[in-house]
């Protein structure tokens, strides 16, 4: 890695061990020799820091939004592993939760200008506002979900509601209101099925404005999120992520890579149980050599 990998943990879902997943990624990159910042985006629902076994948290990101501290890289404490320091999302207190358009745009500087090799951003569940925009200033994307059916429906909620958002601040830039009613009309499938699919949607804009799709095209073409299903039990589970893949590229337009696949396993249950993070309770599990391998392919 070359430049610094601004790396976004999704999951559009709560309970698809997602947060899990961004603690061990983060210090498996770190045993790597990387320095990595893992940042607790869960903005109101933090709880990164307790995975990683973090008991005294002396910054948290709210400090910054308070102003309490100049910069995001003063609240950027030690994690307990070598070249891993972690950034606590806030108590809510605060109201954090809900930050303005302002903070937002000022908390997304300052993370771009983290001093690190990577950044790990442990966002929220779902496809809110805040969700989507953090996650587009990633240079990398995993998007983490498990083989039910709910998780796999979410899933194409949530790309297409990325997407939507993308669109919206794409198209208000253009500042040409039609472009916008289109995205507005698209949402409402039943009473626009010419607008069924993203595609559908680019052509229809195109009409009105061919320079503000060629931008968008542009846009949606470097988003390629990375597939994790974590908790596979069967061999019919391993065969979701290739499923989920063309469900994005055939109805939202989107390409993905299916990552890897990260097995069930009793490993993380008794790591919970103990306070520490899988790769540090039990480093030749299964679970933790899945990690290894998703850490593994974002350093190539």
């Amino acid at each position: 890695m070359d430049k610094k990998t601004i790396c976004s943990i999704l999951g559009p879902k709560g309970g698809v061990g997602k947060s899990n997943v961004s603690a061990n990624l983060a210090i498996s990159l770190a045993q790597m020799g990387k320095r990595v910042i893992a940042v607790d985006l869960d903005l109101g629902g933090a709880n990164l820091h307790a995975i990683l076994g973090v008991k005294e948290v002396r910054y948290t990101l709210e400090d910054l939004i308070l102003r309490k501290v100049k910069t995001l890289q003063e609240t950027a404490i030690d994690s307990g592993f070598k070249n891993l320091r972690v950034i606590c999302g806030g108590t809510d207190v605060h109201n954090i939760a809900n930050i303005s358009f302002q903070q937002k745009v000022k908390l997304i500087n300052h993370i771009a200008r983290l001093d690190c090799d990577v950044v790990i951003l442990d966002l929220a569940a779902g496809s809110s506002y805040n969700v989507v925009d953090f996650a587009f200033i990633a240079n990398r994307n995993l998007l983490v979900t498990t083989p039910e059916v709910t998780s796999l429906m979410k899933v194409y909620t949530f790309i297409k509601s990325a997407v939507f958002r993308l669109l919206t601040v794409i198209f208000r830039d253009a500042k040409v209101v039609d472009l916008l009613d289109i995205v507005e009309r698209a949402k409402d499938v039943s009473a626009n099925p010419h607008l069924k699919s993203i595609e559908n949607v680019l052509n229809e804009a195109e009409k009105i404005s061919p320079a503000a799709v060629v931008l968008a095209r542009k846009k949606l073409g470097s988003f390629i999120p990375d597939i994790v299903i974590n908790r596979v039990q069967s061999k019919n589970d391993a065969q979701v992520g290739t499923v989920v893949a063309k469900l994005l590229k055939d109805y939202v337009g989107i390409e993905s890579n299916v990552l890897a696949y990260i097995p069930e396993d009793e490993a993380v249950k008794k790591a919970i149980l103990t306070l520490k993070p899988v790769m540090a309770a039990s480093p030749q599990s299964e679970f933790s050599k899945s990690i290894l391998k998703i850490a593994a392919a974002l350093t190539t």
